[in-house]
């Protein structure tokens, strides 16, 4: 065993042994001996011979009695008529009468007292022998049952309420009833998770695997001069697999994993957070090399300047500057420590946690493309029997703008269906109908819909695959189906991308916009009324044009300017409005008028069209469900014109073609510079 896990042992055994203690363990025992070694401590110090204070039985110990006897109460009475005892005390059960002095020994003769008896008392005073009462009570008895299990049952009642508020509050065994221990907090492990086990996001892993050499071999690093990374900020989507990331680099790198989550730290009660990070900190010194990984740190390391002029919430404030305080206090030379964190909202934090130094990098964790989906999906199908004719390609294709979490879920909801189904593999059906799924929501076969309303749905869908097939831009027509699905949806057309698009041009927001209006037009067109089906296509619609005019500069109406900031990007986006009440008219005027224009537009496409959409609705009323091939197939025999997009997805685009054009290029490139030199 090498000198540094002696080390770390011998500091195991110290926290176990400080945490563990007999003390601490036992804490109703340790009370009990000490009740009664005060006790009999204090039975010792006054004994019960001078305990008497202002008792009755006083007269009796002031004759200073040398010997004890007992006897019946017909031999007493016998002692006080012969005239040898001079004091009677009498208790509620005991009679004790004390001897003359006369007859040489003292002797203090106890009997049971018969009841009842009314000769005693005249029989006393006749023999003029002094009499009174005498406690017959247990000292010991009093002090045990007076005040020590009074005191014990209070003691007992506090302890179970203690331990009940410490696990409602989570603490571990550091402070008052554990609360500023991150020891319950904290999952300590080393991870089985490698690299290989996470696909896509090649650069991520490419980014972290300098932490992964760093602490197998930190030497190679230090011997040069160079410094690691102190934290790398993982920030992406929800479910692109940040916190398998971390795994990752601490499973290829066999650490120990500490992971917290960000909400760990923040309690009712002030200092618990900054208290948890320091002893998060602590521990994993003492296990370094080691990685600490917090998911999701927005929730303490928001901005302080966020909370305004009056101030933000103090206690987070605390967390943050001692988090901050820590990470500028800890040397990964000496102790290899990492910090990994992980958050969806990057662009709240802090600026002073961002700085080099502490997290010095950020990693993004973006949605995987085609080939990282390939991937993706190599990995969750190891343990389940595909169908031969399955071509993870093609889901891949349909699954476009889905993080890694999607698609494991479209895995497994797949191979349910297919055992729903007493299936003996996978089949590509069940992949489709998980992809319909995740997207679309639950197919309701069962909802009821009238003959009319059919109708309508049909013809709203049509429109919508025509526009989306004949215009330039758009994304090409997959499924057309009004069979319901989700809560509101009584049919839809999938017309997802082969590819992840990062940049739109302005045609491809307006194909967009068409194929939105597309529905409502086909109602009014072939119908020649509109329903409420289309409000969350005009919505949508009326989203894309005021954000061409607000956000990307793509309209008259605000030329450059910038009028809506947008937020939180990873989580949907939020935007803050920041123009003048006119220019708000402006907009909405601007708004109203370009979606008037693209509306006649899409209008007049049906109608040139109109013998396509009559057999698409047809056949939609017939069979609820018809492909995309189906769709093409019919717009282009009925006389329209499908466009055909570029393909944008990895295979379309051949490496030799590209380095052969890139060589060409460079050569003539050379030719054009040496006829000017020359």
């Amino acid at each position: 065993m090498s000198k540094k896990e002696q080390n770390n042992n011998l500091n195991k055994n110290n926290n176990n042994s400080g945490d563990n203690n007999f003390f601490n363990n036992n804490p109703l025992l340790i009370f009990v001996i000490f009740s009664l070694v005060t006790i009999f401590a204090f039975k010792a110090i006054f004994p019960e011979n001078q305990m008497g204070g202002t008792d009755s039985s006083s007269g009796i110990q002031a004759f200073g009695q040398n010997s004890n006897k007992t006897i019946a109460y017909s031999d007493l009475k016998g002692l006080l008529s012969s005239g040898k005892i001079e004091y009677v005390g009498i208790g509620n059960t005991q009679i004790k009468a004390v001897s003359k002095v006369s007859t040489g020994q003292v002797v203090t003769y106890t009997a049971r007292r018969v009841i009842p008896d009314d000769t005693l008392i005249p029989e006393l005073e006749k023999n003029n022998i002094a009499y009174g009462g005498v406690s017959e009570e247990n000292i010991l008895a009093d002090i045990l049952f007076g005040w020590v299990l009074p005191i014990f049952v209070f003691f007992a009642i506090w302890m179970f309420i203690a331990k009940r508020m410490q696990k409602s509050m989570g603490g571990g065994s550091g402070g008052i009833l554990g609360i500023g221990s991150s020891k319950k907090m904290i999952n300590s492990e080393k991870p089985n998770v490698k690299f290989d086990d996470m696909a896509g996001n090649k650069e991520a892993k490419e980014e972290v695997q300098e932490v992964v050499d760093f602490l197998k071999s930190p030497d190679r690093y230090v011997r040069l001069g160079a410094q690691i990374p102190k934290g790398v900020l993982l920030v992406g989507p929800p479910g692109t697999g940040k916190t398998l990331l971390a795994k990752a680099v601490a499973g290829e790198a066999d650490v120990q994993f500490l992971s917290v989550s960000g909400s760990a730290f923040i309690e009712m009660f002030v200092g618990v957070g900054a208290s948890r990070v320091r002893d998060l900190f602590e521990q994993a010194k003492k296990v370094a090399p080691a990685i600490i990984f917090i998911d999701e740190i927005d929730a303490i390391g928001k901005s302080r300047a966020s909370g305004g002029p009056m101030g933000g919430n103090d206690e987070r404030e605390q967390t943050l500057n001692q988090l901050l305080a820590e990470m500028d206090g800890f040397s990964t030379e000496s102790a290899p420590v990492i910090v990994l964190a992980a958050t969806n909202r990057p662009e709240v934090l802090d600026p002073a946690l961002l700085r080099p130094g502490r997290f010095d990098r950020q990693v993004l964790v973006d949605k995987p493309d085609y080939e990282g989906r390939i991937e993706i999906l190599n990995v969750h199908i190891k343990d389940v029997k595909l169908g031969k004719n399955v071509d993870l390609k093609e889901i891949a294709k349909m699954t476009a703008g889905l993080a890694g979490a999607d698609l494991a879920n479209i895995i497994n909801e797949a191979a349910l269906l297919a055992g729903r189904a007493n299936k003996e593999e996978v089949e590509p059906s069940d992949f489709k109908e998980a992809v319909e799924r995740q997207i679309a929501g639950l197919e309701k076969k069962s909802r009821r819909i009238s003959p009319k309303e059919r109708k309508i749905v049909a013809y709203h869908e049509s429109g919508h695959a025509l526009i989306a097939e004949i215009t330039k831009g758009a994304n090409k027509v997959n499924k057309v189906s009004i069979v319901p699905r989700g809560l509101a949806a009584l049919g839809y057309t999938l017309n997802t991308p082969e590819e992840n698009k990062y940049l739109m041009q302005k045609h491809e927001l307006i194909a967009e916009v068409d194929v939105l209006l597309g529905g409502r037009a086909a109602e009014e067109v072939f119908i020649g009324e509109i329903s409420t089906g289309a409000g969350n296509d005009l919505e949508r619609a009326t989203g894309i044009i005021k954000s061409m005019a607000t956000i990307y500069g793509m309209s008259d109406i605000a030329g450059l300017m910038v009028l809506e900031k947008r937020t939180n990007q990873f989580l949907g986006g939020q935007t803050q409005k920041d123009f003048s009440d006119a220019m708000a008219k402006d907009l909405d005027d601007h708004v109203k008028n370009v979606l008037n224009e693209r509306y006649q537009i899409v209008l007049q496409s049906l109608r040139d069209n109109s013998i396509a959409i009559e057999e698409m609705t047809a056949e939609l009323l017939e069979i609820e469900v018809i492909s995309g091939e189906r769709v093409r197939e019919i717009i282009t025999k009925n006389g329209g014109v499908v466009f055909k997009d570029e393909d944008l997805h990895s295979e379309a685009i051949k490496p030799e073609e590209n380095n052969e054009a890139i060589v060409e290029n460079i050569s003539n490139d050379n030719q054009e510079a040496n006829k000017e030199n020359m």
